[in-house]
C-alpha cells in the first residue's frame, strides 16, 4: 500500500476532537450510553475520509454510525470534514452562506464542537480489535467501501473480507445483520466471493456492475472513490453476506 502522508499537528486534533472516541474498550456493551439511545449502530471498517460514513448519518438519522480507521492522517480528513459540515449547518441556521465555511488547518487549536445530537463517531484503531470493542451482537451491520486489496498472496489474511475478518465480525453482529462490500478491484471481489462463500456465510446478492443494477443501486450512496472510479467508466462491484445462523 502507498505511503500515507503525515500531518503535522493531525494527532493533537485527533486527541482534542469531540466526534472521536478515545479509549473505545471502556464502551464495549454500551454503545447507547455513548449515544444517548437504543438505536441501531451500523460501523464502516477503514471508513477513510469518512463522507460515506456521514452521508449515512444525515440519511438515517434513526441510526448511529461509527467508522473505524487506523491512520491518524487519514482520520484527520474525516475530523476535518466532521468540522466543516457542523460549521456549515450552523452557518445556514444563522443566515451566513455555508459554502463559506472552509476546512480547519491541523495548527488551529480553537475548533468547533460535536453537535448534541450527531449520530455518528470515529475510532482510531486496527480493526482486528473489533471484539475488545464491540460486545457479542451489538452491531446492526457492516460497510466495507474500497478496501485496501493487499493484492500479494502472502498478505491475503489481511484482506478485510478474509475469514480472518469474517470470524470477528459474526462475533458481534446480530443475528438480523448483513455485511455490505463495494470495491471495484475485481480481483479483491472475486476473492472475497469465494472466500465468504467457502467460510459458510451466505451470499445474499451480488453484483459486478453496481451503477447498472436498478435493484441493488436502489438509495446507494456513494463514497469519494465510487465516484471517482466510476466516473472512470469502471465497474463498480457490490455484494451482501450474512453468516448463517
Amino acid at each position: 500500500m502507498s505511503r500515507l502522508r503525515n500531518i503535522p499537528g493531525s494527532v493533537d486534533v485527533i486527541r482534542a476532537s469531540e466526534y472521536v472516541i478515545h479509549e473505545p474498550e471502556s464502551h464495549r456493551g454500551k454503545w447507547a450510553e455513548v449515544f444517548g439511545n437504543n438505536r441501531p449502530v451500523y460501523i464502516e471498517i477503514g471508513m477513510g475520509k469518512g463522507r460515506f460514513l456521514m452521508d449515512m448519518a444525515e440519511k438515517y438519522p434513526e441510526r448511529n454510525f461509527i467508522g473505524i480507521e487506523m491512520y491518524d492522517s487519514v482520520m484527520f480528513r474525516a475530523v476535518q470534514k466532521a468540522e466543516m459540515r457542523t460549521e456549515r449547518a450552523r452557518a445556514e441556521l444563522e443566515g451566513r452562506d455555508p459554502e463559506s465555511v472552509i476546512e480547519i488547518p491541523a495548527g488551529v487549536t480553537s475548533r468547533p464542537g460535536r453537535p448534541e445530537n450527531c449520530n455518528f463517531r470515529f475510532i482510531r484503531m486496527d480493526a482486528r480489535k473489533l471484539c475488545e470493542v464491540f460486545d457479542e451482537k451489538e452491531i446492526d451491520g457492516i460497510y466495507l467501501n474500497f478496501s485496501d486489496p493487499w493484492p500479494k498472496d502472502r498478505h491475503e489474511g489481511r484482506r478485510l473480507t478474509s475469514r480472518n475478518f469474517l470470524c470477528l465480525y459474526e462475533k458481534v453482529m446480530k443475528e438480523e445483520a448483513v455485511l455490505e462490500f463495494k470495491t471495484d478491484n475485481r480481483q479483491l471481489f472475486d476473492f472475497s466471493l469465494e472466500e465468504i462463500g467457502d467460510y459458510g456465510w451466505d451470499v445474499k446478492e451480488h453484483t459486478f456492475d453496481l451503477h447498472h443494477n436498478e435493484e441493488m443501486n436502489r438509495g446507494n450512496v456513494m463514497t469519494e472513490y465510487e465516484e471517482k472510479f466510476s466516473s472512470k467508466g469502471n465497474p463498480i462491484c457490490k455484494l451482501i453476506a450474512a453468516p448463517v445462523r
